[in-house]
């Protein structure tokens, strides 16, 4: 077979040298240097499948005719013509035995009988396709195709009938070496078509669909975000709303079965019940105090979405401690409640005020509006802080409606009517000195079953753990988790200070009054004036008519605060004052008549109205402390701050259940005129682009063990360059209000 190749292809005679622009791979050429090259021939640019038209059966290659192809013009170089359809499509195809070719730069062994003089002439074409149809034969090349002249192809069939004629490159595209042979041919820019059209169909195949809109995905992909965020506010809302309906609701059912002396001695005549009830009480009120030293670091080390959760599970521990009502499941149960009421409060609000954050952040993501807005505005994300905190507060009031329920729906039907337990009242109001007194010991006519308790206390139960699975499942992370991460990194030692230093700051300092005022009003009144003017005139069977008058009154009323889109933030806080200045000045001259139900349109309506002030003061508060305090690093700081104070006023007003009525309105209309004044001041400083005095938040001091943190690219996570950048690119007007001047001790003086 060998023989038969060096007899019929040579370089003298019948293998006749490719033209200019081709080259032989042991196979035939034509003018455009199309090759039939055989199995494992190795083209560099690709275009050239390996394909042999030769018949490994016969072992012998047929005889190739010299002369001159009458119907082409040219000298055939191989035997017979056939068109390319008639070739093999894949390398595959080929039958077994057929000889191997070479690639370019490589000579064929000795064994395969062919001379280095011939192999350095049979070298493979490179940059051209040998297929029509593909770029390196364009429609357009017909003419110059032609001038070339047709290339017959051999098959080994002499009987077939010669080919149409094939464009190819002209002569000038190739540079012929100097002994004649095709080595080194140099492709011009017209024959790089091969290539480009590998790259095109390469392009198609991993490209971008030719429908993909890179905007709209974008803006799909932002508002799945904001979406997310609104599910998340909505999630939090639900969630604290559950979770205070089950408290409340459990706490005044508790409170009112355990008050009646039947009860007490039937079921637990030797525990001492009422005993019980009063280390509860104050397992509750007395706990918070504490709060301000372990909530910033519960926070911090939990994060803000798992410190919700694991204080609402403490919610739900308190309801399952009432199926056993004993001093060891009620009293723990109490004081835990106690511990997490503040570290609650805070991670809410911090919660809620980064979902405003982070929702401003998804409306404004385009690159070309953060350059043209390089220093943000000081009230620039304060309209979806409005909206999101009053969006809470609505949901949250809610629960003081939702809480009557087991009050409506099942105390009531064993509940004495009003002669009964207001028998021995002499005075209501204003003239009353400490809780109710000369109530009814006595305030059930039928003890409820042990099974409808336990009923009612698995539903609460049920309503608890969904309060925990929404908090699980809806809510999702408040900050990144190389954020969180950043924000423990400071150090145990600075976030347990870092409250303490906080205060410092006139601004806060300025509002401590406010925030007692605000933990006063709420639990006067569920205590002093639903007891002492409502039950007192209207029985206990009204009870949850009347919170539930204040509850609905305050969630509406919530919605109020969004007056501060448009009005100066200052008014709905001086509103809600002014509502409770005029109905504390009217309860301390009121004294209503005992066993008087002509009185209830009037109490229903101070109810109500008590609910508006309420809604005002807690709406305007938050917001407030969110536009004060954007940076997200003293977020929960603040929070911790503001729900301390409230805390210490709710143990003021449970020290202070033994004085008169008369007392008790006068230390609240006091309170109340003072944190006006304060913050009427305070807004006067800020007016005034006084300075404040903020403690340095000390940058994250990562740890390398455990994890690989990127120390020289930490703000990548927005968590300690994002916060930086915040306080640098303000205005100056603002600068003087927020910003952080180094002091040598460390922290900052304004």
């Amino acid at each position: 077979m060998i023989n038969r190749l060096h007899s019929s292809c040579s370089q003298e005679g019948p293998f006749a040298p490719a033209p200019q622009g081709g080259s032989h791979c042991l196979g035939c050429g034509g003018p455009s240097g199309w090759v039939l090259p055989l199995p494992h021939c190795h083209d560099p640019s690709g275009a050239v499948p390996c394909v042999s038209p030769y018949p490994a059966e016969t072992g012998t290659l047929p005889r190739v005719p010299s002369q001159e192809s009458p119907a082409t013009g040219w000298a055939r170089s191989c035997p017979g013509d056939v068109t390319p359809s008639a070739l093999p499509s894949s390398p595959l195809a080929l039958p077994r035995g057929t000889p191997p070719c070479h690639a370019p730069g490589h000579l064929p062994s000795p064994g395969f009988g062919v001379t280095p003089g011939q192999a350095r002439a049979l070298h493979p074409p490179t940059g051209v396709s040998p297929r029509p149809g593909t770029q390196a034969h364009p429609p357009g090349r017909e003419g110059e195709a032609k001038a070339a002249g047709p290339a017959p192809i051999a098959t080994g069939h002499p009987e077939e009938a010669a080919p149409t004629p094939r464009p190819g490159p002209s002569r000038s595209t190739m540079e012929k070496d100097v002994d004649g042979c095709q080595d080194g041919a140099k492709i011009v820019p017209s024959t790089r078509l091969g290539t480009e059209g590998t790259e095109a169909q390469l392009d198609d195949f991993v490209g971008a669909h030719p429908d993909y809109n890179e905007e709209e995905e974008e803006q799909k992909y932002f508002r799945r975000k904001r979406l997310g965020v609104i599910k998340n506010v909505v999630a939090a809302s639900l969630a604290g709303t559950l979770t205070y309906s089950v408290y409340l609701g459990l706490l005044q059912m508790q409170l009112i079965l355990h008050y009646d002396e039947t009860y007490r001695e039937v079921k637990y005549s030797n525990i001492r019940l009422e005993d019980i009830d009063r280390k509860v009480l104050m397992g509750i009120n007395v706990t918070p105090v504490a709060a301000l030293l372990y909530t910033p670091i519960l926070i911090r080390f939990f994060g803000t979405k798992w410190a919700m959760f694991l204080a609402i599970g403490i919610y739900a521990l308190f309801v399952s401690s009432n199926y056993w009502e004993r001093y060891y499941t009620l009293v723990p149960s109490a004081v835990a409640i106690g511990m997490v009421i503040v570290p609650l409060w805070a991670s809410m609000g911090t919660y809620i005020m980064r979902m405003a954050q982070k929702y401003y952040e998804y409306v404004n993501y385009k690159e070309e509006q953060e350059k043209e807005r390089q220093r943000v505005p000081r009230d620039a994300c304060n309209a979806y802080i409005i909206v999101f905190q009053t969006v809470f507060y609505s949901c949250f009031h809610l629960s003081f409606v939702c809480a009557q329920m087991p009050m409506v729906f099942f105390l009531n039907n064993y509940l004495y009517q009003l002669n009964h337990t207001l028998f021995a009242v002499k005075h209501c109001g204003t003239l009353s000195h400490g809780t109710l007194p000369g109530f009814n010991k006595t305030v059930l006519q039928s003890l409820p079953r042990s099974v409808n308790l336990i009923i009612v206390e698995s539903a609460l139960m049920a309503a608890a753990f969904l309060a925990m699975l929404v908090v699980l499942v809806l809510c999702g992370a408040a900050y990144r988790p190389m954020e969180e991460i950043d924000m423990r990194s400071i150090g145990w030692g600075n976030i347990f200070q870092l409250p303490f230093k906080h205060m410092r700051d006139y601004r806060l300092r300025h509002l401590f009054p406010l925030f007692i005022y605000s933990g006063f009003e709420v639990l006067f009144v569920c205590t002093g004036f639903a007891l002492n003017y409502g039950v007192c005139a209207l029985g206990l069977e009204r009870l949850a008519y009347l919170l539930m008058a204040y509850g609905f009154s305050a969630s509406v009323c919530s919605s109020l605060a969004l007056c501060m889109l448009r009005l100066r933030r200052h008014i709905p806080l001086l509103a809600g004052a002014f509502i409770h200045a005029v109905l504390l000045v009217t309860l301390f001259c009121w004294a209503p008549e005992p066993r008087y139900l002509a009185q209830a349109p009037l109490l229903y309506s101070i109810a109500a109205l008590w609910g508006t002030g309420s809604a005002l003061n807690k709406t305007g508060i938050s917001i407030l402390l969110g536009m004060l305090y954007k940076k997200k690093e003293r977020q929960d700081f603040i929070f911790t701050i503001y729900h301390w104070w409230q805390a210490l006023a709710i143990f003021t007003v449970y020290l202070w259940s033994g004085l008169p009525m008369k007392a008790k309105l006068s230390i609240m209309l006091l309170t109340l005129v003072v944190a006006v004044g304060t913050y009427l001041w305070m807004e006067r400083k800020v007016a005034w682009n006084m300075e404040v005095r903020l403690p340095r938040i000390p940058r994250p001091r990562h740890k390398t063990r455990g994890y690989r943190y990127l120390e020289d690219n930490s703000d990548e996570t927005g968590s300690d360059g994002e916060g930086d950048k915040e306080d640098d690119d303000r205005h100056p007007t603002e600068a003087t209000t927020e910003d952080e001047l180094p002091k040598e001790d460390g922290e900052q003086l304004g």
